[in-house]
């Protein structure tokens, strides 16, 4: 079984850009896989609402329409009636279009991620885990320039939050100029579902990341995906992914230099650009993971930058990867933020490196002071209070010695501060297209 992990989530903003569409010229989305040209017929659903994006001019033979829906179309666009037979098109057939309804917001499988628009362009795409390939509340919500689209917005919430949407090349980022869009034709055609796609969300300030706010839906994103069986000695569950996976995982501990955006560039320019390193996914976001008091008492949560490599060979290479990323913490993590980093593999090896030694002691020296403000409490002399026979008369217990000497009950070392319980023992985008209804 893997290591579950359930802490909140958090990540930078980035672009994400929805995959499917409803354009004409798209062949995937005819149920006979190719384009129909001037000896088909052209069929659309009767009961189905579309918007269809058409780029081009396109013979038919017969166009059947549904109740309600629209073609946007590009300029010099639109259809002509062939008639008879088109020699360049054979005998002719019925081409469906394919309904597009079923098309989930929450379905990471549509989505790419990119951390600039050019990057974007150029398809350069990051991995993520399963709930941050879904759009976060602080991302640019892209859908392509020359297309459109229906998307099903579909939850358990009543809205869905983030920083901008792009439609046809427009981008909204006020919430009235986008409510106004989602009111009109094309809006109601393209986002249909029970919860409202809403933009303005400030975007974000922390260099280190910030809270993506899709763990309330992580059934609904799970629940579209289908995980493939793994076969390695330790599969792990990053957190914010649905499945286990033969990967490792580098938990960075950092202080306020660190810039999560700067750091994944530092890895993709240092180690993969390296011919062994090519094939590997890096997905980088921040969790939060509990401190127990005393490795026992659950107390409070700190923020931590995980690091997931996946590769194709049940995380050996992967593994690697985290050896040497470990290496760069050790030469430079105190010149980039990083105090300390540990890796865990799917091999069950593990280990950990300090960016900065006098940050490991400032946690100790700090650890030491909670522990102490926390565990000895505060003795009134002048308020007795009722008799306890346990601890108010130690020579009651004969036969637990120095149960009250504090260097007994109390002791620093260089691993921490411990106590001994007596009883108990030693105590982490519109361009303007022309709009025809149908």
């Amino acid at each position: 079984a893997g290591a579950l992990l359930t802490q909140p989530r958090l990540a930078e903003a980035l672009y994400k850009q929805w995959i499917p569409d409803t354009n004409y010229e798209n062949k995937t989305n005819w149920d006979k896989g190719a384009i129909p040209c001037g000896s088909d017929t052209v069929q659309f659903s009767a009961q189905r609402k579309v918007s269809v994006f058409v780029e081009t001019t396109h013979a038919v033979q017969e166009m059947r329409l549904p109740v309600d829906g629209e073609f946007i179309l590009n300029s010099g666009a639109g259809f002509y009636v062939v008639s008879g037979q088109d020699p360049d098109c054979g005998a002719g057939v019925t081409a469906q279009f394919k309904d597009p309804a079923s098309l989930q917001w929450f379905n990471p499988a549509l989505w790419q991620t990119a951390a600039t628009l050019n990057d974007l362009h150029d398809e350069n795409f990051l991995f993520s885990v399963h709930e941050e390939s879904v759009p976060c509340q602080y991302d640019d919500v892209v859908f392509k320039a020359l297309s459109s689209f229906s998307v099903d917005t579909s939850s358990s919430q009543s809205s869905i939050p983030v920083k901008s949407v792009s439609v046809l090349g427009k981008m909204f980022g006020s919430t009235s100029e986008f409510s106004q869009y989602l009111s009109s034709r094309s809006g109601q055609l393209q986002f249909h579902g029970s919860s409202a796609v809403t933009v303005g969300h400030a975007g974000c300030g922390d260099p280190s990341g910030c809270e993506c706010g899709n763990s309330m839906n992580n059934q609904k994103i799970c629940g579209t995906v289908t995980c493939e069986s793994v076969s390695c000695k330790k599969p792990l569950l990053p957190v914010g992914h649905c499945c286990e996976v033969c990967a490792a995982i580098v938990t960075i501990k950092y202080d306020t230099r660190f810039n999560l955006q700067a750091y994944r560039e530092r890895l993709r320019q240092i180690f993969l650009v390296q011919p062994q390193y090519k094939s590997i996914q890096l997905g980088m976001s921040k969790v939060f993971n509990s401190q127990p008091l005393m490795e026992i008492i659950p107390f409070g949560t700190t923020p931590e930058i995980q690091v997931v490599l996946l590769d194709q060979e049940k995380g050996a290479q992967a593994e690697t990867l985290a050896r040497d990323i470990l290496k760069d913490v050790l030469s430079h993590g105190t010149t980039i933020g990083i105090v300390e980093a540990e890796f865990q593999a799917s091999s069950g090896s593990s280990s950990s490196q300090s960016g900065s030694s006098a940050g490991m002691v400032v946690g100790v020296v700090f650890g030491v002071l909670i522990i102490i403000t926390f565990a000895v409490p505060r003795i009134d002399p002048l308020d007795h209070g009722f008799d306890n026979p346990m601890f108010d008369k130690p020579s009651m217990l004969p036969d637990i010695p120095d149960l009250y000497s504090t260097n007994n009950s109390l002791y620093v070392t260089q691993t921490g501060v411990h106590f001994v319980n007596p009883l108990a023992g030693e105590a982490v985008f519109w361009d303007s297209s022309a709009s025809s209804a149908f």
